[in-house]
C-alpha cells in the first residue's frame, strides 16, 4: 500500500508541473513515513549519494559543451562540414545531423546539441528552401544524438547507478550512434530528393582547406577526449576538466570569441544544469531507500520470474515503459527511478547489463522528442522563435527511425558490445 500511494503521489505531483526533484522528494519522504523508517538519516543520504568521483564528470561535460556552443567552436565545425557535403542532395540537412553527431561526441548532452547546432542550422536550412517544420524536427531529432555518442551524462549516470565501467558504457555508445545518425542521414536525403531540397554551391576543392584549418580545433577535440579515456590516460572525470580547459584556450586565444559577458554567461548555465541535475539524482537516492525498505525490486524480479517472460518479452514491455515515461519524466529521472528496480530482473534473465543501457538511452532519445515534456522541443521551439506545437509536427516522421534502429540494437546485441571488448 505505501509503494502504490508513492508511485501515485510521485506522478500526480509531476502532473501538476512540480519540479521532479520535488516530486521526488515528497512521495519518498511520504513513503518512508508510512513504513517508520528513520527520517533522521534522508539529509546524510542525499550528501552522500552525490559525493561521487564518477558524477563530477557530469559538470565538467556541461561546462565544456556549453563553451563550445558560445565560443565559435561549434560554428567552424559547421562551416567546415557544409564545404565537403553541403553542395549534395539534401546537403544542408546532412550536415544539421553531422554537426550534431561532433558536437555529441564532446557535450554529453542532447538539449546543449540541440541549441548549438540548431541555432545556426534552422535559419540556415529555412533560407535555402527548406519546411521550417521539417528543419526544426531534424534538429530537434540529431540533437538526441548528445546522450548516446559518448561522453554522455545519462551513461555516467547509469555508470554510477549499475557500478558498471564507465569506459565500457562510453564504448557501447559509439556503433549505435553512428547507426542512428546514419539512418536520420539516409531519411534526410530521401526527403531531399522528393521534396526537390538542393544542395548549395558546390565549392572549389582548393578552397575548402581554409575552413577545415579553422576548424581541425573541434574536429580533434573528440579524438583527444575520447582516446585518452580509453587510452587510460585519463578517468573520464578528468576528461570532462580536460575538454573544459581545452574549449577554453581555443576559444580565447585561437578564435578569440570568448569574452568575459559571454564566459560568466555560460558560468551561470552551466551551474543551473547542473544543480538541476544534481538535486534530481540527490532526490531518487531517497526513493531508492523507500523501495529498498520495501524490497521492491526484489519483488518485482520475483514477479517477472514467475510470469516466465523471457528476456525478448521484457526488452519489448520495458521499451514500450521507457518510452510512456520519456513523454513525462527526464531522463536523469528515468534511470534513478527504474534502474534500481530493473537490474536483478536483467540479471535474472540474464541480459547483458551494458546492452540495457543503450536500449534505455535510445528510448530516452525517443522521450526527448516525445510531447508533452520532451526536452529537445522546446529547445528548439525557442531557439526557432516557433511554437512548439510546430516542432512537434516536423518531428513526427523521426519516430519511426528510431523505433527502427531500436529494433536492430535490440536484435543484435553485437552493436553496442563489439567495441566494449
Amino acid at each position: 500500500m505505501a509503494a502504490i500511494i508513492v508511485i501515485v503521489l510521485l506522478f500526480v505531483l509531476a502532473f501538476l508541473r512540480v519540479p521532479i526533484a520535488i516530486s521526488l522528494v515528497v512521495s519518498s519522504i511520504t513513503g518512508l513515513f508510512l513504513v517508520d523508517f528513520s527520517l533522521n538519516t534522508v539529509i546524510q543520504k542525499m550528501f552522500t549519494g552525490v559525493n561521487s568521483t564518477t558524477l563530477m564528470a557530469i559538470p565538467g561535460f556541461v561546462f565544456a559543451g556549453l563553451i563550445m556552443a558560445k565560443g565559435g567552436i561549434s560554428k567552424y565545425l559547421i562551416e567546415c562540414i557544409k564545404t565537403w557535403v553541403g553542395h549534395t542532395k539534401g546537403g544542408l540537412s546532412v550536415v544539421a545531423v553531422l554537426a550534431c553527431m561532433v558536437f555529441a561526441a564532446i557535450s554529453g548532452s542532447s538539449p546543449a546539441t540541440a541549441a548549438a547546432i540548431g541555432a545556426i542550422m534552422i535559419p540556415m536550412m529555412v533560407k535555402a528552401g527548406y519546411d521550417k517544420n521539417y528543419a526544426m524536427g531534424l534538429v530537434a531529432a540529431a540533437g538526441t544524438l548528445g546522450i548516446l555518442i559518448p561522453p554522455s551524462i545519462p551513461l555516467i549516470l547509469y555508470s554510477s547507478v549499475s557500478e558498471e565501467s564507465t569506459g565500457k558504457l562510453f564504448s557501447a555508445g559509439i556503433l549505435p550512434g553512428i547507426l542512428l545518425g546514419l539512418a536520420l542521414m539516409v531519411y534526410a536525403v530521401i526527403v531531399a530528393h522528393r521534396k526537390g531540397y538542393g544542395g548549395m554551391e558546390k565549392v572549389p576543392l582548393n578552397e575548402r582547406w581554409r575552413p577545415t584549418l579553422k576548424a581541425v580545433w573541434g574536429l580533434v577535440m573528440p579524438v583527444l577526449i575520447l582516446g585518452a579515456i580509453y587510452s587510460g590516460v585519463v578517468t573520464p572525470t578528468e576528461a570532462s576538466f580536460l575538454a573544459c580547459l581545452y574549449s577554453i584556450v581555443v576559444s580565447i586565444f585561437i578564435y578569440r570569441e570568448l569574452d568575459w559577458a559571454k564566459f560568466k554567461q555560460i558560468l551561470t548555465e552551466s551551474v543551473t544544469t547542473t544543480s538541476m541535475i544534481f538535486l534530481i539524482i540527490a532526490s531518487a537516492l531517497i526513493l531508492g531507500m523507500f523501495l529498498t525498505t520495501e524490497q521492491i525490486p526484489q519483488e518485482f524480479a520475483s514477479w517477472v520470474s514467475d510470469s516466465g517472460f523471457n528476456k525478448w518479452t521484457f526488452l519489448i514491455i520495458i521499451s514500450i515503459v521507457f518510452f510512456i515515461l520519456g513523454m513525462f519524466l527526464e531522463p536523469t529521472a528515468i534511470i534513478l527511478i527504474t534502474l534500481p528496480i530493473l537490474l536483478p530482473i536483467i540479471t535474472a534473465l540474464d541480459i547483458n547489463v551494458i546492452h540495457f543501457a543503450i536500449i534505455m538511452v535510445v528510448n530516452m532519445e525517443l522521450g526527448m522528442i516525445t510531447p508533452p515534456v520532451g526536452l529537445n522541443l522546446f529547445v528548439v521551439s525557442a531557439i526557432a522563435e516557433e511554437k512548439v506545437d510546430r516542432v512537434i509536427r516536423g518531428v513526427v516522421p523521426f519516430f519511426a527511425i528510431f523505433a527502427i534502429v531500436l529494433v536492430i540494437i535490440i536484435i543484435f546485441p553485437e552493436i553496442s558490445l563489439f567495441l566494449t571488448r
